[in-house]
């Protein structure tokens, strides 16, 4: 399980390396992996509405198309830096939009290919923004942090949520979770990079197995953020290995069993476990992935909800009216649950958020598994 977890790259390393490393190509496209999309077996991985339209299949394979959104360092940004922004046209996302979203949080959208070239990482020096796909902050709006708060970032690597938490709010506790050593270096020197001294001192970094959390901090935070190991739409399609895209193809099958871990781990006769565990009554979780995989998203969800009665959903829709002016969502079915997908001029997604909350009612389920 560890090397499945290891395998699957966040996305957000395609927006925050050096310039050049993720300028990708049509002809690096992986014919195995484009020929699962078209496969009616594997087809079945994603949702009707991305296999019906060429749209999302099209932008995915395309990189020369995609948009780059900048994400301000409010701990140390000039002003100069959101003049010249504005002088390029871009425009801010979520501003004065949604009742959750703090002023603190500064995010600026270019509505053409155009990429500001990335920071590199000086030791002592904090950067001035984040290059990142502008469809993973809906998770973190979606968490609605407040000051003060204790929040669990279960699969935090590479930083990219993490540090946009701390552009929402001063929690009172963050703890940031990565399973994989290499990835732990990297969320690591994205914290260093961005987080004053002080507020690192309120940050926990630890390199526990996911789904063993809720058994080490059971009932601890206020808001628990699962971003899932997923089998990751923008990387997967692009592979010069193809024994590494057949592994890949192979593990989509698997990793709604891991996602489901993540939220809920069955030992022996006692759930909810893992991030339900670790979530106080009364707190919210939010699950998001960057895949369009209906097995990975919606089916995860359904499968918490049926098997918990003191999980309730709780209704996003509202994100994605006050949003469609900046990105595209597709019908998931749920009330809970919002689904990013590429569209002309909104490139951003694929990314799947839900919203749940624990109720104060708790109960202990007997399993049948033998």
């Amino acid at each position: 399980m560890e090397q499945l977890q290891t395998n699957q790259e966040s996305w957000e390393e395609a927006w925050s390396v050096a310039p050049g490393h993720c300028l990708l190509e049509s002809s690096n496209v992986c014919s195995p992996s484009v020929a699962c999309w078209a496969t009616s077996p594997c087809s079945k991985l994603w949702t009707p509405v991305a296999t019906a339209l060429p749209v999302p299949r099209d932008i995915l394979i395309s990189p020369s198309c995609w948009q780059y959104a900048v994400l301000l360092n409010r701990f140390n940004y000039p002003f100069e830096l959101e003049k010249d922004l504005h002088l390029k046209g871009y425009h801010t996302l979520f501003q004065g939009s949604l009742p959750y979203c703090s002023q603190s949080m500064k995010c600026y959208l270019s509505r053409t290919p155009d990429r500001m070239p990335s920071e590199r990482h000086q030791t002592g020096n904090l950067k001035k923004y984040y290059l990142l796909n502008a469809a993973s902050l809906l998770p973190v709006l979606a968490l609605e942090l407040r000051d003060g708060e204790k929040v669990l970032d279960l699969c935090a690597a590479p930083g990219g949520k993490s540090v946009a938490l701390l552009q929402c709010a001063c929690p009172g506790y963050l703890h940031c979770n990565e399973y994989d050593s290499l990835r732990l270096r990297w969320l690591r020197q994205t914290l260093e990079s961005f987080i004053p001294q002080p507020l690192i001192n309120v940050i926990k970094v630890s390199e526990l197995d996911g789904r063993e959390m809720g058994d080490a901090q059971p009932e601890t935070f206020d808001k628990v953020l699962v971003d899932a190991p997923c089998s990751n739409d923008r990387s997967w399609l692009f592979s010069s290995d193809s024994q590494k895209a057949a592994y890949r193809i192979s593990q989509r099958r698997n990793l709604p069993v891991l996602q489901v871990e993540l939220l809920s781990f069955r030992i022996l006769l006692i759930q909810p476990w893992s991030a339900v565990k670790a979530l106080r009554p009364g707190g919210l979780l939010v699950y998001s992935t960057c895949t369009l995989s209906k097995a990975e998203n919606q089916d995860v969800i359904s499968e918490i909800l049926n098997s918990h009665n003191n999980i309730m959903p709780m209704d996003i829709k509202g994100i994605a009216s006050t949003c469609s002016k900046d990105f595209t969502f597709a019908p998931t079915g749920q009330e809970c649950g919002l689904l990013v997908i590429p569209d002309k001029g909104k490139t951003w997604g694929p990314m799947y958020v839900a919203k749940l909350k624990k109720s104060w009612s708790t109960r202990k389920w007997v399993t049948l598994e033998l």
